[in-house]
């Protein structure tokens, strides 16, 4: 998942077992807050976000890692602010290899995590070819609530 607001601060990620809070103000000072009831349960010891200049990137652990989720949020309602990045967009079904590369490349990051700034991952690179790997959600930072 990820947020669009460019130069951040105050980044606040909240990983629930089944929801996500998030707050930040952006280089005007304006706050942002955004709280969202997931479709099923998360590994929340196990989600990490990374902030850049332009975004915080959300990554999330599904509990059950092999089942397809049919949306993200709980709710069978899609918000007219969520929008699905199809330039990142993968196939789960056999793909394996790939899908082996995101779990090797997640597990990674997972173990530098703790060397930099606590809560925020390294940098991450696509997998596999075309540019694959798992759909990022953009939040417009215009349609949170201030």
């Amino acid at each position: 998942m990820e947020f669009c607001v460019e130069d951040s601060a105050g980044v606040e990620v909240v990983f629930e077992n089944q929801r996500v809070v998030f707050s930040c103000r952006n280089a005007d000072g304006v706050e942002f807050y955004n709280e969202i009831n997931l479709y099923a349960r998360i590994n929340s010891k196990d989600s990490r976000e990374k902030r850049s200049d332009r975004s915080i990137t959300c990554f999330m652990r599904k509990w059950k890692e092999k089942v397809a989720w049919p949306r993200i949020t709980k709710e069978n309602i899609k918000p007219a602010w969520l929008s699905v990045d199809f330039d990142n967009w993968r196939d789960w079904e056999g793909d394996e290899e790939a899908e082996r590369a995101v779990v090797e490349q997640y597990a990674e990051v997972s173990r530098t995590a703790g060397r930099g700034v606590p809560g925020h991952l390294g940098v991450l690179g696509t997998v596999g070819s075309g540019g694959r790997s798992p759909p990022a959600v953009c939040f417009p930072s215009s349609s949170w609530s201030r």
